[in-house]
């Protein structure tokens, strides 16, 4: 019993932060997970990139309701120094707050209606090419399905944040037909990456969400091949990377159209590969689903002319959604290196950026242009993201930390520019980069 209750410094917890060998504190407990972290339902990367660190605020924030009684065997020992800011306390006080609120468990009707729409939207896409020969007919119902698609990846997202239906089965069930059977996408990949963006937002080398080498980069310190520290691979910038990043203020649109080709690609190279997957044979049969059905309905229109329009409109539209994205994140402040828990508050709010707009614009972001509400409280239901939003901006006013709120024109504007930025110092590098010619010709004389 001794030595279950030894005390630790903070500088022998930091030793422990080696696959096989990770430690974390937790309101100045030590907990020794390193046998656990391949049952760890969020994954290996949130444990991975905060071990050897005082994790309390990430817990609180994804693990608001009963997780703690699921501690007590990995604990073995106190932290000796243990220390909690200003910050910190105020933002547990938050969680607390909405939690004996209970707005962790009130979803009100919000599923329901989304889940309406999303029906709706999808008769109609299938109405408009089965019972029309009218080309304009066919396209219009490409946008719908574009919209649908926007809208369902809201429940999925939903889904893969907390329990949207009444039982953990019904939610897996959830998250396989709104993910796989509907857009395409595999669920585990998104819970995959989306985690590991939660725990390092804006990390250039840990936030998957901003390695998109060769086609974009928000910022030159990437041009350095920084290795991706979730991919496990170097991002290397090459005279190819050179040459569209050089231009991606003007391609940013046209890329963001075609995005749901990488989501898909994405999907398969992880389901096929040898990463453990969460029902991986579901998944896959999921995406055979959504190949079965999207590819009988490009069958109905009269010719391939109508088919790559209506698979270009149905990307493009679906694509709005992926510049949603960026625009809370990519103009944010970003940095390099792992992610430190003991500036949990401070590092959300620094890299992200909300939308703001009139309430009844909610349907269209899906409730998720309150970024920095949601990276804050991840598990919260979307549908009190703008109830929460006057704390979390006076809280950000009381500790002098960023909130950056700006309407959907402005974002794009700040986005453009950001990306701009980088396009003009990836054509200022010289060295060590060998020359392109393709490059070289396009930027002879200016």
């Amino acid at each position: 019993m001794t030595e279950k209750r030894r005390e630790i410094t903070s500088e022998e917890l930091k030793k422990h932060n080696k696959h096989g060998d990770i430690w974390i504190s937790i309101q100045g407990k030590i907990y020794d997970v390193s046998e656990w972290i391949k049952d760890h339902p969020g994954g290996e990367a949130p444990l991975l990139n905060l071990a050897g660190q005082d994790v309390t605020d990430a817990f609180v924030a994804f693990h608001p309701g009963s997780a703690w009684k699921y501690l007590d065997k990995f604990f073995i020992g106190y932290l000796k120094d243990y220390t909690i800011s200003e910050v910190s306390k105020d933002y547990r006080k938050l969680v607390a707050e909405f939690s004996k609120a209970g707005l962790y468990d009130k979803k009100g009707h919000h599923i329901l209606f989304s889940l309406t729409f999303v029906t709706i939207l999808m008769a109609i896409s299938v109405m408009g090419v089965l019972c029309s020969d009218k080309t304009w007919a066919h396209l219009a119902s490409a946008a719908v399905l574009g919209l649908l698609w926007m809208q369902i990846g809201f429940v999925g997202h939903d889904s893969g944040h907390y329990n949207i239906m009444l039982t953990p089965k019904l939610n897996r069930f959830m998250q396989i037909f709104t993910g796989n059977c509907i857009t395409g996408i595999s669920i585990g990949w998104w819970r995959w990456t989306h985690t590991a963006h939660h725990i390092a937002v804006n990390s250039l080398d840990y936030d998957p969400d901003l390695q998109h080498i060769p086609f974009l980069a928000v910022s030159s310190d990437i041009f350095s091949s920084l290795t991706s520290k979730f991919y496990g691979r170097k991002m290397t910038f090459d005279p190819i990377a050179r040459f569209l990043i050089s231009f991606q203020h003007w391609t940013f649109y046209p890329v963001m159209a075609v995005a749901r080709i990488n989501l898909f690609a994405q999907s398969f190279i992880l389901l096929l590969s040898k990463r453990p997957v969460t029902d991986r044979a579901l998944e896959l049969l999921g995406l055979m689903v959504f190949w079965c059905w999207y590819s009988l309905l490009l069958a109905c229109l009269p010719n391939w002319g109508e088919r790559a329009m209506y698979v270009a409109m149905s990307f493009a539209v679906s694509g709005i959604q992926h510049i949603q994205f960026c625009l809370n994140h990519f103009s944010a402040h970003t940095y390099i290196g792992p992610p430190r828990a003991n500036d949990w508050f401070e590092k959300q709010t620094k890299g992200s950026i909300d939308i703001s707009c009139s309430t009844w614009m909610d349907w269209f972001h899906g409730g998720l242009q309150f970024q920095i509400e949601h990276h804050l409280f991840p598990r919260l239901p979307r549908c009190h993201l703008r109830k929460i939003s006057p704390f979390v901006k006076e809280l950000c006013r009381k500790h002098n930390l960023p909130y950056i709120s700006v309407s959907f024109f402005e974002a794009n504007k700040m986005t453009i520019a950001t990306l701009r930025n980088a396009a003009l110092q990836a054509r200022d590098l010289t060295n060590p980069i060998p020359k392109n010619l393709v490059w070289e010709a396009v930027n002879t004389h200016g």
